[in-house]
């Protein structure tokens, strides 16, 4: 497993914008999906987007696609996360993972999780 450390949270007001940073331990980086997570309280984790160990494709959940973009500095060992046009219900811990490529899924113990970052969208 990896170590990751999320950063760039905070308050902002709807519409704004924001960016995350996720710093990923290791020089295997290059080897592994990224994606970031989050969690509103009262509901569980959801998925917000992911980038392939290659950088060759991304995806989007419905709620943030055209908003959000995610992106990977295999250089710097960093993914980040910009998000933009935010909106109250985008309040939430937002979390970075990893996992090897060719993974089957995010649930599983080969897939590595930060220890999330607070993101407050006021009205």
């Amino acid at each position: 497993q990896v170590q990751l450390v999320e950063s760039g949270g905070g308050l902002v007001q709807a519409g704004g914008s924001l960016s995350l940073s996720c710093a990923v331990s290791g020089r295997a980086f290059s080897t592994y999906d990224m994606a970031w997570f989050r969690q509103a309280p009262g509901k569980e984790r959801e998925f917000v987007a992911a980038t392939s160990w290659s950088g060759g494709s991304t995806s989007y959940a419905d709620s943030v696609k055209g908003r959000f973009t995610i992106s990977r500095d295999n250089a710097k060992n960093t993914v980040y996360l910009q998000m933009n046009s935010l909106k109250p219900e985008d309040t939430a811990v937002y979390y970075c993972a990893a996992r090897p490529r060719y993974s089957s899924s995010w649930y599983t113990s080969s897939a590595s999780w930060g220890q999330g970052t607070q993101v407050t969208v006021s009205s």
